[in-house]
């Protein structure tokens, strides 16, 4: 069985997300922490990461990004499935939302 290496996809996404993330940080930091759900200190960390360190950081074969839920009904939420497809995804954003508040605290 063939296994696919997908080290330059995973290395592409992770330098995207952490460009990203200090874009967002440097133009509105509040809103960028409660947007990436992360830490005042992993703020800190990111904001201040330097060329270098974070194409070094992206370079790790873990994706950086995470989930901010981990069960199929949040997915379903955010997907628009239920009932009514606009108040399915404003559910999910709210329950995201509050996840975030929670488990950085």
């Amino acid at each position: 069985m063939n296994h696919p290496n997908f080290q330059v996809e995973i290395r592409e996404l992770n330098i995207a997300y952490l460009m990203l993330a200090q874009k967002m940080l440097r133009c509105d930091r509040e809103t960028a922490m409660f947007r990436l759900g992360i830490s005042k200190a992993l703020a800190d960390f990111i904001e201040n990461l330097s060329a270098a360190r974070l194409v070094k950081m992206a370079d790790s074969p873990v994706l950086i990004p995470r989930f901010r839920f981990d069960d199929d009904r949040m997915a379903r939420l955010m997907a628009g499935e239920g009932r009514d497809e606009t108040a399915s995804t404003l559910h999910a954003a709210i329950i995201a939302a509050n996840r975030s508040t929670v488990e950085v605290s």
